[in-house]
């Protein structure tokens, strides 16, 4: 069970791992509720949003963490872009969600985009949480520097059910680098192998472009995975692609305080989505 300072009171989390994390900023209590969907990265499922769902349940808002295919308990890894982003968006038109926030991180980004495309009707905001923003007919892969995208296509190759399963050494120094090493490696312990097909498709995303559902980038600023600069990173790079956009700053890595901080990333993802 952690404890967090929240609004001038204690709030419990069961759950999550007990490393201290940032100071809360103010938000909460009293604020106006919201419907959050949101979408994980890869090499997860979506009880990587346990602790922030529970966090902004609590403030009030309703929360939907949808499943991607080939992700979660589903064995079959043989999946494609194309089915993760209509499973998302037959999720809220089934669940008939409307003024939806639509968060996604890290990989996620790339389904945010391409389910705006589907259901922009049902869509209040986009929030991308250090995620990928893609620009037209480029992959997530793309994203990454060559000698990256070669490491990830060598990992490919050596699988036997064409997934991609991260090495410790590149997760502990670029994905939970804010973590001691006790922590990185009980989270290390928790990922997944990820499909590689969604990975590399190409996505034409020109409608996504033609939109103009209001956005907004949360920039964890200790974020490793992506280099600053060079023509990669997170922001300005990627965020610059959406236009006019809302700028939220906060600290933490790539998935570190999503687990240790919950209530921390929920204030903030609410400062994004906020009218």
């Amino acid at each position: 069970m952690q404890v967090y300072w929240v609004n001038g009171a204690y709030a419990h989390v069961p759950g999550h791992y007990g490393q201290p994390g940032p100071q809360l900023p103010g938000g909460g209590a009293g604020c106006r509720p919201l419907t959050f969907v949101l979408l994980h990265g890869s090499w997860a499922d979506a009880s990587f949003w346990n602790g922030v769902a529970a966090e902004l349940r609590r403030q009030g808002h309703i929360v939907h963490v949808p499943e991607y295919p080939g992700h979660g308990a589903d064995p079959n890894t043989n999946v494609t872009h194309g089915q993760i982003t209509q499973a998302v968006a037959d999720y809220i038109v089934e669940c008939d969600l409307k003024d939806v926030i639509l968060v996604g991180h890290s990989f996620g980004g790339s389904v945010v985009q391409t389910t705006a495309e589907r259901v922009p009707d049902r869509i209040k905001r986009l929030v991308f949480a250090n995620a990928l923003v893609l620009g037209k007919g480029q992959s997530p892969a793309d994203q990454f520097p060559p000698e990256a995208r070669q490491g990830f296509e060598q990992l490919r190759q050596a699988s036997k059910d064409d997934t991609i399963t991260l090495p410790f050494n590149i997760f502990r120094e670029t994905f939970v680098n804010l973590a001691d090493l006790d922590l990185a490696r009980r989270l290390y312990a928790e990922i997944r192998p990820e499909p590689a097909k969604p990975l590399f498709e190409k996505l034409k995303l020109d409608s996504f472009y033609e939109h103009d559902i209001p956005r907004s980038y949360l920039y964890l600023t200790g974020d490793n995975v992506l280099p600053q600069g060079g023509g990669y990173g997170w922001h300005p790079h990627m965020s610059s692609r959406l236009g006019l956009f809302r700028l939220i700053e906060a600290q933490g890595d790539h998935m570190t305080y999503f687990r240790t901080a919950p209530a921390y990333v929920a204030c903030k993802l609410y400062e994004a989505s906020r009218d």
